[in-house]
Protein backbone atom coordinates (compact mmCIF):
# COMPACT_ATOMS: atom_id res chain seq x y z
CA UNK A 1 0.00 0.00 0.00
CA UNK A 2 2.80 2.44 0.86
CA UNK A 3 4.46 1.82 -2.52
CA UNK A 4 1.26 2.80 -4.36
CA UNK A 5 0.97 6.03 -2.40
CA UNK A 6 4.59 6.95 -3.15
CA UNK A 7 4.16 6.16 -6.85
CA UNK A 8 0.94 8.17 -7.04
CA UNK A 9 2.59 11.15 -5.36
CA UNK A 10 5.52 10.97 -7.78
CA UNK A 11 3.14 11.07 -10.76
CA UNK A 12 1.54 14.36 -9.68
CA UNK A 13 2.97 17.36 -11.49
CA UNK A 14 4.16 20.29 -9.38
CA UNK A 15 1.81 23.21 -8.98
CA UNK A 16 3.00 26.25 -10.92
CA UNK A 17 3.58 29.70 -9.48
CA UNK A 18 2.83 32.38 -12.12
CA UNK A 19 4.92 35.05 -10.35
CA UNK A 20 7.98 32.81 -10.49
CA UNK A 21 7.03 31.84 -14.03
CA UNK A 22 7.07 35.52 -15.05
CA UNK A 23 10.68 35.76 -13.90
CA UNK A 24 11.64 32.50 -15.60
CA UNK A 25 9.90 33.55 -18.82
CA UNK A 26 12.56 36.24 -19.25
CA UNK A 27 14.90 33.47 -20.47
CA UNK A 28 12.32 32.68 -23.19
CA UNK A 29 12.21 36.27 -24.38
CA UNK A 30 15.32 35.92 -26.52
CA UNK A 31 13.01 34.19 -29.01
CA UNK A 32 9.42 34.77 -27.82
CA UNK A 33 7.13 37.47 -26.53
CA UNK A 34 3.53 37.39 -25.43
CA UNK A 35 2.22 39.57 -28.26
CA UNK A 36 4.57 39.50 -31.24
CA UNK A 37 6.13 36.83 -33.42
CA UNK A 38 9.91 36.87 -33.32
CA UNK A 39 12.36 33.99 -33.71
CA UNK A 40 9.53 31.97 -32.14
CA UNK A 41 5.76 32.56 -32.25
CA UNK A 42 3.92 34.80 -29.81
CA UNK A 43 2.73 33.12 -26.63
CA UNK A 44 -0.43 34.98 -25.60
CA UNK A 45 -3.21 32.40 -25.70
CA UNK A 46 -0.86 29.45 -26.15
CA UNK A 47 -2.56 27.30 -23.49
CA UNK A 48 -5.39 25.54 -25.29
CA UNK A 49 -4.25 26.61 -28.77
CA UNK A 50 -3.52 24.23 -31.62
CA UNK A 51 0.21 24.02 -32.38
CA UNK A 52 1.42 25.90 -35.45
CA UNK A 53 -1.71 28.05 -35.65
CA UNK A 54 -0.47 31.61 -35.02
CA UNK A 55 -0.92 33.63 -38.22
CA UNK A 56 2.22 35.18 -39.66
CA UNK A 57 4.71 32.73 -38.14
CA UNK A 58 6.68 30.27 -40.32
CA UNK A 59 6.42 26.99 -38.38
CA UNK A 60 8.39 23.87 -39.19
CA UNK A 61 6.61 21.23 -41.25
CA UNK A 62 7.02 18.84 -38.32
CA UNK A 63 5.09 21.08 -35.90
CA UNK A 64 2.41 21.88 -38.50
CA UNK A 65 1.80 18.13 -38.95
CA UNK A 66 1.91 17.32 -35.20
CA UNK A 67 -1.77 17.87 -34.39
CA UNK A 68 -0.77 18.99 -30.88
CA UNK A 69 -3.07 21.07 -28.71
CA UNK A 70 -1.05 23.03 -26.13
CA UNK A 71 -2.56 21.73 -22.90
CA UNK A 72 -0.50 22.25 -19.73
CA UNK A 73 0.54 18.59 -19.90
CA UNK A 74 1.64 18.88 -23.53
CA UNK A 75 3.51 22.12 -22.83
CA UNK A 76 5.32 20.31 -20.02
CA UNK A 77 6.38 17.55 -22.43
CA UNK A 78 7.42 20.18 -25.01
CA UNK A 79 9.50 22.18 -22.55
CA UNK A 80 11.12 18.97 -21.30
CA UNK A 81 12.45 18.07 -24.75
CA UNK A 82 10.90 19.69 -27.83
CA UNK A 83 12.97 17.62 -30.27
CA UNK A 84 11.88 14.37 -28.65
CA UNK A 85 8.22 15.38 -28.77
CA UNK A 86 8.36 16.74 -32.34
CA UNK A 87 11.54 15.76 -34.19
CA UNK A 88 12.33 18.46 -36.72
CA UNK A 89 10.74 21.32 -34.76
CA UNK A 90 12.66 24.59 -34.71
CA UNK A 91 12.88 24.78 -30.92
CA UNK A 92 15.83 23.22 -29.11
CA UNK A 93 15.64 25.08 -25.79
CA UNK A 94 14.48 22.90 -22.90
CA UNK A 95 13.70 23.40 -19.22
CA UNK A 96 15.05 20.55 -17.09
CA UNK A 97 13.46 21.46 -13.77
CA UNK A 98 9.82 20.26 -13.42
CA UNK A 99 8.94 23.09 -11.03
CA UNK A 100 10.34 25.69 -13.43
CA UNK A 101 8.29 24.21 -16.27
CA UNK A 102 5.16 24.30 -14.10
CA UNK A 103 5.86 27.92 -13.16
CA UNK A 104 6.33 29.00 -16.80
CA UNK A 105 3.16 27.19 -17.85
CA UNK A 106 1.21 28.81 -15.00
CA UNK A 107 2.45 32.21 -16.15
CA UNK A 108 1.48 31.55 -19.76
CA UNK A 109 -1.95 30.26 -18.69
CA UNK A 110 -2.73 33.68 -17.24
CA UNK A 111 -2.24 35.34 -20.64
CA UNK A 112 -5.16 34.31 -22.80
Amino acid sequence: MTVLIVLAAAAVAPRGNPATGMKLYQSCMGCHSLDENDVGPKHRGVVGRKAASVPGYAYSAALRKSGIIWSPEMLDRWLTNPQKLVPGAKMYFSVANPQSRADIIAYLAQHR
